[in-house]
């Protein structure tokens, strides 16, 4: 069977056509990229997509969305689009849908990927993931996505959380300060207040403070290109301070999970896969005093498929569309 994948972020639309079959993903055919600012709508967007695909699309659709999924009108949180799922039907021709959050999407592809499509990065070196209990998925972009797969006897569940908004806490002077600075702006400091793309602002401003240098303000997108291309000595500091404060996070979820692993996921984390690994990430992640003896036992992995969203939309149409062949 095939289906139409649309994964919708704050800039971007992406659309590709993928086959299902016995609840998985079969194959995913090449990806439509579409600025979201260029079109009024999910409709318009898909109608591009129509126009570029050689014949009729599949009347099914798999869409993943930047925003919780509640009630009968989902606003996206940097996207003025409003997706009204009852109309799916009626505007995109779509006989039978399938709407998810974005990285619940995630989830379910890193639910159905292959071994090969994840990188090791600290932890116990293991071929794949585990097939019982608990995985922790997080991802760094412009916010901060957080969900879980839970896999028993066979099967598998993905749960979809806000678990980017949970409080931050910092280890070190550092990080207090860099605390303290947020605080003046947003009062009640999350761990994607740091951990997520515009978070970058923060660290680079106050290690900037700290060693008493006048710098112009910046946005993230510049230091991060800074600190990525190594030109600006303070940005590629507060890229080191990033990747340990990702490093915490990512162990916190793992504790508060239960977690048997953990996948880092999302674009920026496959940017900075060079600096996670030499950063001190791995130590931050199993730093929880009494139970780093745990925490050094699970792996931690990077997905490193280009297209997680489309294919974990496609997964979750599958999972909820197909029954498995006796």
């Amino acid at each position: 069977m095939q289906v139409v994948a649309v994964d919708i972020g704050g800039t971007h639309a992406r659309f590709a056509i993928a086959e299902v079959e016995n609840r998985r993903v079969v194959s995913l055919g090449p990806v439509m990229t579409q600025k979201t600012a260029e079109h009024a709508s999910l409709q318009t967007a898909w109608q591009a997509f129509e126009a570029a695909h050689d014949g009729p699309l599949p009347r099914a659709a798999a869409i993943s969305v930047a925003s919780p999924i509640t009630g009968d009108v989902i606003r996206l949180t940097n996207n003025p689009w409003v997706i009204r799922p009852s109309l799916i039907p009626e505007r995109l021709n779509a006989e039978t849908y399938t709407i998810i959050n974005d990285f619940g999407a995630v989830g379910h592809a890193v639910a159905q990927l292959p071994s090969a499509d994840f990188e090791h990065l600290c932890g116990p070196e293991e071929a794949g993931l585990p097939t019982e209990g608990v995985t922790t998925v997080c991802g760094p972009g412009t916010g901060l996505g957080v969900a879980q797969v839970f896999k028993h006897d066979g099967e598998y569940h993905v749960l979809s959380t806000e678990g980017g908004h949970m409080d931050y806490a910092p280890l070190d002077g550092i990080e207090d300060t860099f605390v303290r600075r947020l605080r003046k702006t947003f009062t009640r400091v999350s761990a994607e207040r740091v951990v997520a793309g515009p978070g970058i602002i923060a660290i680079y401003e106050t290690l900037a403070e700290m060693e008493g240098r006048a710098v112009p303000s910046r946005d993230d997108k510049t230091i991060w290109a800074e600190a990525l291309d190594g030109t600006d000595s303070i940005a590629l500091a507060a890229l080191d301070r990033f990747c340990l404060a990702l490093g915490s996070v990512a162990g916190d979820l793992a504790l508060a999970h239960g977690a048997k692993a953990v996948v880092i996921a999302g674009g920026l984390g496959l940017r900075i896969k060079d600096k996670l690994l030499r950063s001190g990430f791995d130590q931050r992640f199993v730093a929880k005093g009494r139970f780093q003896s745990m925490m050094s036992k699970i792996p931690v992995k990077l997905i490193t498929h280009p297209q997680p969203g489309l294919f974990g939309a496609a997964a979750a149409f599958a999972q909820e569309h197909q029954r498995t062949a006796s």
